[in-house]
């Protein structure tokens, strides 16, 4: 008989604060804090391991977010980006085992933080104009955001790189964004089953979970919603930031 994977306070204390960060992301708070569950959850259990219990709670937050931010999204962003990232998915499948996860969490991050440090330099003018769409922009990014979701659970720095500068409205921005995350996530479940992600133990752990990961998902949508675009915006870049230099910090170290 397996033992329950959360049996030691410890482990469970590191669960519940990886879950509440990974609910308030889903929720709409920006991807920096997401990016923090696997980790958090790594310091009781192994990475590997947590990873899988946090596939099936993110699934269930993205079917929370798909109900609280139901009718608000941006259709053309989606047509442009959701082919290229199955693209990205498919390519992250055939090439996983060739690649280096630490490699590309570092390029990521300094995607995230070159993307950041150009929004931060230009002109309050530029910064506030809306960028229009590019059929290619959108293609290279999402496939990059498919790939990197795959191979490193890091896709939200290339998907933010071409879906901030539209400067939609926060709530269709927030929308947009957990539709194409939901997808993503729901297409990469048969790779994963594959990789035996989704055993007992996993389950049962994710089960327990549950609860807490509904509720920091509400709260991440709750305060979303009262947020005006001069607040969100900068608190998004601000997001991209921390991800850029926490995915630089792993996969310097991890090379290092």
């Amino acid at each position: 008989m397996q033992q329950f994977v959360f049996s030691e306070p410890s482990a469970l204390l590191a669960g519940c604060v990886a879950v509440v960060l990974v609910g308030l992301s889903k929720g709409g708070l920006g991807g920096a804090l997401a990016l923090l569950g696997v980790p958090i959850m790594a310091l009781a259990i192994p990475p590997v391991q947590a990873a899988g219990i946090l596939l099936p709670i993110l699934l269930v937050m993205d079917a929370i977010s798909l109900w609280a931010w139901r009718g608000q999204y941006h259709l053309s962003t989606l047509k442009r980006m959701l082919p290229g990232a199955a693209i990205g998915i498919g390519i992250g499948w055939l090439t996983a085992a060739l690649v280096s996860d630490a490699v590309v969490r570092l390029i990521v991050g300094v995607v995230a933080l070159a993307f950041s440090a150009r929004w931060l330099l230009s002109g309050p003018a530029r910064r506030a104009a809306p960028r229009s769409e590019s059929i290619m922009r959108a293609s290279l990014w999402a496939t990059l955001a498919g790939y990197t979701s795959f191979v490193a659970h890091a896709g939200g720095p290339p998907y933010q790189v071409y879906a901030m500068p539209l400067r939609l409205d926060p709530r269709l921005y927030t929308g947009t964004s957990v539709i194409f995350f939901a997808v993503v996530n729901a297409i990469k479940v048969i790779p994963y089953a594959f990789l035996g992600q989704f055993d007992a133990a996993n389950l049962i752990a994710a089960a327990t979970l549950l609860p807490l990961a509904v509720g920091a998902t509400l709260a991440g949508a709750f305060v979303v919603r009262r947020m005006r675009a001069e607040i969100f915006y900068p608190v998004m870049y601000a997001m991209v930031v921390l991800v850029g230099l926490k995915l630089c910090w792993d996969g310097l170290s991890a090379l290092l």
